[in-house]
């Protein structure tokens, strides 16, 4: 019985060391194409969460075929779940603040980001984006889910060429 205890808790505290290992946010290795500040408990570089564009693939990369008011047709996006990006950094706000490298600047509530499913692309049709087409990184809701999306709300919450998230 003791040594099945001892176990139990040489288990937790191993549980707790992984935990505490696994959010520690290494620094970017490239050159960061993201940079997320404000109310997050998660950071790399001085106060900030710096990511490069292998970190963020790193995260898991999902699919959203949607069409959008930017291209014709149907657009495959391939990026991270938006919601899983402020939960590595710990984010603690209500709304995230976007900004594009042409100044660009949109608040998005963070309930979008699992309501929606919002993702952050790398890449539109299988080719990563380059800043002359939307990129690096760009917000985007899947439109085509919900009819509630294709509106102006929406569009204006979908920033391009993104730099900066500012947690607030």
């Amino acid at each position: 019985m003791r040594s099945t205890v001892l176990w139990i808790a040489a288990a937790g505290l191993l549980g707790l060391m992984t935990s505490a290992e696994a959010a520690n946010l290494p620094p970017p290795a490239d050159k960061p194409i993201l940079t997320i500040s404000g109310d997050i408990t998660e950071k790399n570089v001085g106060d900030t969460a710096q990511f490069d564009r292998s970190m963020l693939e790193h995260l898991g990369v999902v699919k959203i075929e949607t069409t959008t008011p930017w291209y014709k047709g149907t657009v495959t996006f391939e990026g991270v779940p938006m919601d899983k990006l402020m939960a590595e950094v710990g984010a603690k706000g209500q709304k995230v603040v976007a900004y594009a490298l042409n100044d660009y600047t949109t608040e998005i509530p963070m309930e979008d980001f699992a309501k929606h499913h919002v993702i952050l692309a790398l890449k539109r049709n299988g080719e990563y984006m380059s800043v002359r087409d939307k990129g690096p990184l760009f917000v985007v809701y899947p439109y085509d889910s919900e009819p509630e999306l294709k509106s102006q709300i929406f569009y204006s919450r979908s920033a391009w060429q993104v730099a900066k998230l500012v947690v607030k």
